[in-house]
């Protein structure tokens, strides 16, 4: 009965972690490759280890984000174009619970890579309501 509950209690606590870990919502994405720094938004949905959503180019067009969580580790990514020339960005961090996504942000087909932060961005609050 004793491991019964102990496993119950582990699996309960690891569903909490795991919800707790969702990136699922909005997220201030800014790229830092190469010398060159953007900002974008991004829309994610995960589901169970699935990454969905979208992400606006400079543009403002949606680009389609595929992606995964395996454990701690998260990678999403999508395409884009730069001056015509398709390309895909591909996003690979470790996950921690400090509410920011940190990693690399690979260029393909051109093999440049830099540093990402994503953070989750608050919905604006009703004047009067915290």
């Amino acid at each position: 009965m004793k491991k019964l509950l102990a496993a119950s209690v582990l699996v309960f606590a690891s569903s909490v972690f795991a919800a707790g870990t969702s990136l699922t919502g909005q997220w201030a994405v800014h790229n830092s490759i190469a010398g060159n720094e953007s900002d974008h938004t991004c829309t994610l949905v995960q589901t169970e280890n699935k990454i969905t959503g979208t992400c606006k180019s400079a543009e403002g067009k949606d680009l389609a984000v595929t992606g995964s969580v395996d454990g701690n580790k998260v990678t999403w990514q999508y395409q884009s174009e730069y001056n015509g020339t398709p390309l895909t960005l591909v996003y690979t961090a470790t996950l921690d619970d400090s509410g920011k996504v940190a990693g690399n942000v690979e260029v393909q087909p051109f093999n440049v890579s830099g540093d990402f932060t994503a953070t989750p961005v608050k919905e604006a609050t009703e004047p009067g309501k915290q």
